[in-house]
């Protein structure tokens, strides 16, 4: 076995090995009272009974998917959809199944302060971080080594995609419908504490913080590891370079490294800002990766000028990664400019507070271009000019920034555990409202959840970027995969031709109408919630007495036959668009509908994602500063509200689906040439 496979493989089982060790520990921890326990219990049997009815609706489609695409494309390719698709599902029941875990046992420790919880969460958190990734390289290292053309194992990344958009759209749903249906009843209407346990939405919106946030965001970035791993294999396989083929999965490995070294600088003690320690152990990871980064580049290619300037280009996705959260944090945490504005907006009404927070989303918008332009740029210059004699420049320049998108991905096992412990810390803040443990113990998680906030927005901002670059590199390699099949023909991708034009219309345009879809299907089963929470208010008042018990069993129920029952029209959408354009228009088409997709799904993505997390952020700044229940704090709530589908469920479903179009694409190639020859 290569050393370049060896390598990826024995970091992937330290990965594993260390996520086992932080479950262990967060599992000898006191799981609290027995009423905790409950709690605690039911949230789990409601996220697991969510997932396996929507596994149930998954599996058989999978498993047909895999078979055509074996049938049609490849047997290779259809291994590489069903071990994509299974790791995609499995990903999102390790979230599941650890943030339960770790919430009930954060909620006890805020007994013994801040540093003790923030531990139980994280560590929580880093075993998500650790495992997800661990599975995505090691997945792509052995079907990379059984079957080097990276073309044959492209089914995976259609796998991975089309798993984790169900896991996300069905999640984001639920857990947004459960959502809004508390706050408009019960924090509008009622007037009681956001996770009362007199309201019967109580414990289907802390399922969603696990099914949304928590198995969502595993398959999602395990997705986007696996299509931006495989797009800078299938660019190094058209330079036909074979010192090149294997470098990106080693620049996999480092990262791995690096986010297992990271996670360790976290412990339980005493600490007064959340955000030093988690700053302290990214940068960290960060400079471990790039030290890594230019061993193996020694390694592999050599004392060259190419050499360095890949080396370059990892370097500049490492640093891309705090851009980022830095752009993120400003936007949306609880302290900055923006979300103070927003929150200062709220003295002026309902009207007032919504434009001002999708005025600060769209100005969002800007630095994240520059900075995303910026990485595109100086990649692509450095790796296009020390491009060895006799070698297409173009290709080394594609592959330079797929780089930069791969060392981006690489940090996933450190970005993914700080962004996991947020939902843990949601979970645990229910928890303790529910058994009325006090507001000394309430305060203690929302410190921690409202910094989960601001990096559960920065990981969905890592993911857009990632998307944004990976796809530059699987546009690239559609077009030569294309050229391949369509040997005779020349193929005009230039704005001159109107095939291109109207895949750019095309493409532009699915973001938003997927976008809607989701929004739409929020609401509708945000209504249903809304429904049930007044039907129990009206048909037993001893309820908010407290007399009574909610049916909360039957809120959960509601939120999953509502969210199952939306999972269908966005995902045919993103499976159907680029096929049914390269029977009718051909590859021309489909590039321009592959572009039209990427510029506007990653600012809407992007706006989306932080409007939603200033708003969130200004209602608990208002929270925070004790004025719960005044009429600022009520239109917050709406604001919160608002931007729940905004942040949850539409924004994080955007990056999946500009991936999803693309290894579309290229898998479907040969569908598109038989059907045209035909």
């Amino acid at each position: 076995m290569p050393i370049e496979v060896i390598i990826p493989i024995i970091a992937a089982i330290a990965s594993f090995a260390v996520a086992g060790i932080y479950t262990g520990w967060v599992a000898k921890q006191n799981p609290g009272t027995k009423q905790m326990q409950e709690i605690s219990e039911a949230v789990r049997i409601g996220a697991a009974a969510f997932l396996r009815r929507e596994m149930r609706i998954i599996i058989p489609i999978a498993i047909g998917l895999s078979v055509i695409i074996g049938f049609f494309i490849g047997d290779s390719n259809g291994i590489a959809f069903a071990v994509g698709a299974t790791l995609s599902a499995v990903a999102g029941f390790i979230s599941l199944k650890v943030t339960v875990k770790a919430a009930v046992r954060a909620a006890h420790a805020t007994g013994s302060g801040l540093g003790k919880t923030f531990a139980i969460t994280f560590r929580g958190g880093a075993t998500v971080g650790l495992a997800v990734p661990a599975m995505a390289l090691a997945a792509t290292a052995i079907l990379y080594m059984i079957y080097p053309n990276p073309i044959t194992i492209a089914g995976i990344g259609i796998g991975a995609s089309l798993i984790a958009l169900f896991i996300r759209i069905g999640g984001g749903i639920f857990t947004k419908a459960a959502d809004m249906g508390a706050d408009l009843v019960g924090k509008v209407e009622a007037n009681i504490p956001e996770d009362d346990p007199r309201n019967p939405a109580t414990i289907a919106d802390n399922v969603g913080d696990n099914v949304g946030d928590a198995a969502g965001m595993g398959s999602d970035v395990y997705e986007s590891y696996i299509v931006t791993i495989l797009a800078s294999l299938l660019i190094a396989a058209l330079i036909g370079s074979p010192e090149n083929f294997a470098y990106p999965i080693l620049i996999g490995a480092s990262g791995l490294v690096a986010s297992i070294i990271g996670t360790a600088t976290i412990g339980s003690r005493k600490i007064t800002d959340v955000m030093k320690p988690l700053n302290i152990s990214f940068y960290v990871s960060a400079a471990i990766a790039i030290a890594l980064n230019f061993v193996f580049t020694q390694i592999i290619l050599g004392d060259t000028p190419i050499a360095y300037a890949l080396f370059g280009a990892t370097v500049i996705g490492v640093i891309l990664v705090p851009v980022i959260q830095k752009i993120t944090d400003y936007y949306t945490n609880a302290n900055s400019k923006p979300v103070v504005e927003i929150s200062e907006s709220a003295k002026w009404g309902y009207a007032s507070l919504t434009l001002m927070g999708i005025i600060k989303g769209l100005q969002s918008t800007g630095p994240f271009m520059i900075a995303l332009v910026a990485a595109i740029i100086v990649s692509f210059a450095i790796t296009s000019a020390a491009a060895p004699e006799g070698t297409d420049p173009l290709l080394y320049g594609i592959f330079g920034t797929s780089l930069t998108a791969m060392a981006m991905l690489s940090l996933a096992g450190i970005v993914l555990s700080i962004d996991a412990f947020g939902p843990i810390a949601d979970n645990a803040g229910g928890i303790v409202e529910m058994t009325e443990m006090g507001e000394e113990n309430r305060k203690i998680t929302d410190e921690i959840d409202a910094v989960g906030n601001t990096t559960k927005a920065v990981t969905k901002g890592f993911a857009i970027a990632s998307a944004a670059l990976a796809a530059l590199a699987m546009i690239q390699a559609f077009q030569f995969e294309a050229s391949h099949y369509f040997q005779d023909m020349v193929i005009d991708y230039g704005l001159s031709n109107p095939s291109v034009i109207v895949g750019l219309l095309v493409g532009g345009l699915i973001p938003f109408i997927i976008t809607g879809q989701l929004i739409s299907g929020v609401e509708r089963a945000a209504k249903k919630m809304v429904y049930e929470v007044r039907r129990q208010f009206k048909e037993d008042p001893e309820i908010l007495t407290g007399k009574s018990k909610p049916d909360y069993a039957k809120c959960v129920d509601v939120a999953t036959i509502a969210s199952i029952g939306e999972l269908w029209k966005s995902a045919s959408i993103a499976v159907a668009a680029p096929i049914i354009v390269g029977i009718l228009l051909g590859p021309s088409a489909v590039a321009g509908l592959l572009m039209g997709a990427v510029v506007s799904g990653i600012f809407l993505a992007y706006h989306l994602a932080n409007t939603g997390g200033a708003w969130d952020n200004a209602k608990k700044l208002i929270e925070m500063k004790g004025e719960k229940g005044t009429e600022e704090h009520k239109v917050a709530v709406v604001g919160d509200i608002i931007g729940d589908p905004y942040k949850d469920t539409a924004g994080p479903a955007l990056n999946t689906v500009i991936k999803l179009l693309n290894t579309i694409a290229i898998v479907f190639v040969p569908v598109f040439f038989a059907v045209i020859v035909l």
